[in-house]
């Protein structure tokens, strides 16, 4: 059984058991949390589709909020002497899928 979901603004096909990383969630370690944004459920093979979200939820807990890999911003005018270098780090939220309520 799975289930396709939006969490925080981004879609994803989620498992029960599964964990995953979405961008950060406003909640504590240990928290649970109930997402209603259902688009579509999959029970082997019997599918149901909303138009555009079901009546359903996929409850989760948080793990842990970690930080993800850095990406170096560059920038740089040739001939000019302007030369920019910054970096950023992307905030993400560890969950666990506990189960999916149709």
């Amino acid at each position: 059984m799975f289930a396709i979901v939006t969490i925080a603004g981004q879609q994803f096909k989620v498992e029960e058991g599964q964990e995953l990383f979405v961008h950060q969630l406003e909640a504590t370690q240990g928290d649970s949390l109930s997402f209603d944004q259902v688009h579509l459920i999959d029970n082997d093979g019997a599918v149901n589709v909303g138009k555009p979200v079901l009546d359903a939820k996929v409850n989760a807990t948080v793990l842990d909020h970690v930080k993800g890999d850095k990406v170096i911003i560059f920038k740089k005018k040739r001939r000019k002497g302007y030369k920019v270098k910054n970096g950023h780090r992307q905030r993400f939220t560890k969950i666990k899928i506990d189960g999916i309520v149709a």
